[in-house]
């Protein structure tokens, strides 16, 4: 299936990642301390800032900041040392990771402030915790209790600064709820474009519109690839359109390697 090109735009990414088949990454305390390890030493290396993290079994979060516009080398650089470390210790071969890294561009302060809630909550979600900042390898965790270890590449963090203001760690301690879960899940889908040296993020139009005038093969492959353009993943056209995933990965690749865009 054809790759959309990654968001590297400097600013704020919410990072995702997974174990292969959502297999354990972390198999104990040390791994996680590794991690954080490798994470920060990468943070050196491309001037990145640590605002928020949660290490779960098999998937993890970050929230970081970007100064310049190379996030996919930071990622490279932190899942694969992490993943030789691993295979390493554990006498395995083989990927660890299920696939790429998903990262989304955080737009706004309300989008910020709905992944520090979402991001803190995941050990309370998974039932391992009870409440905000008990489970050890979240940014919560050691900011709130002196004798763990703050990592150095969140020294820095927004969090840290937000909790000491009034009614901030009041509001962290909230779950979303389902209309805000909702909301988060449209913003991550929303397209992020560049405008005057700036990064905004704009709604996409409903998909059945790419497809009003679309009235042979042509055309209708045509409206696949801008659909694809805009933001919508392909496993989203297909399932609009009632085909498979590879027959919309082949429309893609088609237009991908020909010049200039269909119009």
């Amino acid at each position: 299936m054809a790759r959309r090109p990654r968001l590297n735009f400097a600013g704020f990414h919410h990072v995702v990642n997974r174990g292969v088949a959502r297999s354990d990454i972390y198999l104990c305390r040390e791994d996680r301390e590794v991690f954080l390890d490798i994470l920060c030493k990468a943070c050196d290396a491309y001037k990145v800032n640590v605002h928020d993290y949660c290490l779960m079994d098999n998937h993890y979060h970050l929230l970081i900041e970007t100064t310049q516009e190379n996030l996919s080398l930071f990622m490279r650089q932190i899942n694969s040392n992490y993943a030789i470390y691993f295979n390493k210790k554990n006498k395995r071969v083989g990927h660890l990771w299920q696939g790429r890294y998903k990262s989304w561009y955080v737009f706004d302060e309300d989008y910020l402030y709905k992944l520090f809630r979402y991001i803190e909550h995941n050990p309370i979600k998974a039932k391992i915790t009870q409440d905000v900042g008990e489970f050890e390898f979240t940014l919560m965790g050691p900011l709130l209790n002196k004798y763990l270890k703050l990592p150095s590449c969140a020294e820095h963090s927004m969090l840290k600064k937000l909790i000491a203001e009034e009614g901030v760690r009041d509001l962290l301690e909230i779950a979303l709820d389902e209309d805000e879960l909702l909301e988060l899940k449209k913003m991550q889908k929303r397209k992020v474009v560049a405008v005057e040296h700036e990064y905004v993020a704009v709604s996409l139009p409903p998909l059945e519109g790419y497809f009003e005038d679309a009235e042979d093969k042509k055309s209708r492959n045509i409206a696949i690839y801008k659909a694809y353009k805009d933001g919508y993943r392909q496993v989203t056209i297909a399932k609009y359109l009632g085909v498979n995933d590879s027959m919309v990965s082949k429309v893609v690749h088609k237009w991908n390697d020909s010049s200039p865009d269909p119009v």
